[in-house]
């Protein structure tokens, strides 16, 4: 079955109801710009209610020691969203990096992104992600047929991730917006009609 990542998490109700459901990751954000972004002191009690469900950091750009901080606090996966190089990904490890990419024309990451733990595939936007606006599922489909682990992101909502799913074949799906009332506020409906669609999707109305 696909994976599910629900991102943007600000509060203690939402990332309850999101282990209740059965996500597999969940995304709290640490970009001072972002109307979803945390404090660290915030993070660290996000994540204690993540339990076996793997919690994801969310940063742009962060310094190494911003970095190992999130790593500190309890997070399983860094997501780095910015302009960040492989010597940073290398010092922390590939295997507790997403890397954001967003899907504009002409661009592709080199090879050496296959090592991380996954690529999350963002729309072509002048935001560092959370724009809800869709990304290019013909390039998403490209690198996930060429060996690239694809967390498919941007403007997924209950109404489209099954054709995304058909359409992609990502490795996870990843929502933010599609399942909020307001930035940050998680609406318990959409959240269980997004996790109900993509395991629709998948062929299997059960969690693995």
């Amino acid at each position: 079955m696909v994976k599910i990542k629900l991102c943007g998490f600000t509060r203690r109700e939402d990332i309850q109801k999101a282990v209740e459901l059965g996500a597999d990751y969940i995304g709290i954000i640490l970009y001072p710009k972002s109307p979803r972004c945390v404090s660290w002191e915030r993070a660290k009690e996000l994540v204690e209610l993540s339990g076996s469900v793997k919690s994801v950091a969310v940063m742009v750009n962060p310094s190494h020691q911003e970095a190992e901080r999130a790593i500190q606090i309890g997070f399983d996966l860094l997501q780095l969203h910015g302009e960040e190089d492989f010597y940073l990904v290398e010092s922390l490890g590939p295997e507790k990096i997403i890397k954001g990419f967003r899907t504009c024309p002409g661009q592709k990451p080199s090879q050496e992104w296959k090592r991380v733990y996954g690529l999350l595939l963002d729309a072509c936007s002048n935001l560092y992600g959370g724009s809800g606006q869709k990304s290019d599922w013909e390039m998403a489909k490209s690198l996930a047929t060429t060996g690239f682990r694809v967390f498919l992101a941007g403007g997924l909502k209950p109404e489209n991730v099954a054709e995304a799913i058909r359409k992609v074949e990502p490795y996870a799906v990843d929502a933010s917006s599609g399942i909020e009332s307001s930035p940050g506020i998680k609406d318990h409906k959409k959240m269980e009609d997004f996790i109900n669609a993509v395991k629709n999707a998948s062929g299997d109305g059960q969690q693995p």
